[in-house]
């Protein structure tokens, strides 16, 4: 066996893809005096602890306004709201994310075209967003996938040139940063999930909107409440997108505690890249790549291995947990089969969807948790030889 702990004596375990139980037993106590205050004040929607959050959020962020919502997908269906935009208008995003970043385009009416991505960061490449744009183009949305930002000085040039407002996806990237700046502060707005998976996760959904701009930011507040300033007094259609207290008291509790978790992420992404290479691996598996000007969280640990739903195959024989983020691509969806695409008109969307595979890399993983996966996914390469 290798120093890495390859081969197939490696010691079996369990490695679940996700354990928050190990993130929530140190904060428990914590945790329970905050949603204590919550039912003991009875007040459970919107109120202090909303307000309290949103400001913790903007002073982390370095925003004026950070606006709590329902979901991730709630922030960005906001947003758009907020843009007006609707029937007859073409958002340009990436065709590899999450559902919610094309599902919210559409549901307003409008028409989602799609640029391919960079093959190294898996975000959108400016290049094939510049060739997306037309007339007709009222927004571009990045998504800031798996904790990276995306290269965000040629999206807001194109976005600037082209008169139409960037709505950053940092539904995966709370803490992630571009230059030195958080990511969600240099678009018109950040839209952010705080699903339990997240970096930073609440106790069900939750979402945040992100502004400086004050004006936008009083609409997205009115929009929220069903587009009133007064209760029954409507100016605006609206929807209901308000936070929950006490989802808001937990974030409270974990934000804190973001960075040291964010760094247990990145010290466990850098022990992967160690064990991989130790293992001999470079030359059959493809590691996650940092740009130099970006700080990565690690919502995820993205690899690209050959037949890799094989390999993922043995790694749950095995009791490893992984993940695929994302198997098909937006303009291969069944529900956007109206938009016209074909398959092989983005070949690097494809070709991740194909070769991705995510290992489990939250804070709390061990060391030996994660020489066991390397050692499985050896195993698996060998299997797939």
């Amino acid at each position: 066996m290798s120093a890495a702990g390859t081969g197939p004596a490696a010691a079996a375990m369990q490695v679940p893809m996700l354990d928050l139980q190990a993130q929530y037993r140190p904060i428990r106590d914590a945790v329970i005096d905050a949603v204590t205050r919550v039912c003991d004040s009875q007040r459970f929607i919107m109120g202090p602890e909303v307000e309290g959050m949103e400001r913790e959020l903007a002073a982390y962020l370095g925003v004026a306004h950070a606006i709590g919502v329902s979901s991730g997908t709630d922030a960005l269906l906001l947003a758009m709201m907020a843009l007006g935009i609707g029937p007859g208008d073409e958002v340009v995003t990436s065709t590899y994310s999450f559902f919610a970043t094309a599902g919210c385009v559409a549901r307003l009416g409008a028409r989602p075209v799609f640029a391919d991505i960079d093959p190294v960061t898996f975000n959108i490449d400016p290049a094939a967003t510049a060739a997306a744009l037309s007339p007709r183009t009222r927004a571009i949305i990045p998504v800031h996938l798996y904790g990276q930002s995306a290269d965000l000085d040629p999206l807001l040039d194109l976005a600037n040139r082209a008169g139409v407002p960037l709505i950053e996806d940092a539904a995966q990237a709370v803490g992630a940063t571009y230059k030195g700046r958080m990511v969600g502060g240099f678009g018109r707005v950040g839209c952010f999930s705080f699903f339990p998976s997240k970096n930073l996760g609440a106790f069900g959904d939750g979402g945040l909107v992100t502004t400086s701009d004050d004006a936008l930011a009083a609409s997205l507040r009115r929009l929220r409440v069903h587009g009133a300033d007064r209760q029954y007094y409507h100016d605006v259609i609206g929807g209901n997108f308000r936070l929950d207290a006490l989802q808001a008291a937990v974030l409270r509790v974990k934000l804190p505690r973001l960075a040291d978790w964010t760094e247990a992420r990145r010290r466990n992404a850098a022990r992967y890249d160690r064990l991989f290479a130790d293992a001999g691996l470079a030359g059959r598996i493809t590691l996650p790549v940092t740009a130099p000007d970006r700080y990565h969280i690690f919502n995820q640990y993205v690899v690209r291995v050959p037949d890799r739903d094989a390999v993922k195959a043995h790694l749950e024989a095995r009791r490893v947990g992984c993940a695929i983020y994302y198997p098909v691509p937006f303009h291969e969806q069944a529900c956007f089969a109206y938009l016209g695409y074909r398959a092989g008109q983005f070949p690097h969307a494809e070709k991740a969807a194909r070769e991705t595979l995510a290992l489990p890399i939250y804070g709390e993983l061990t060391a030996e948790q994660q020489q066991y996966v390397v050692s499985v996914v050896a195993e698996a390469l060998e299997r797939t030889a």
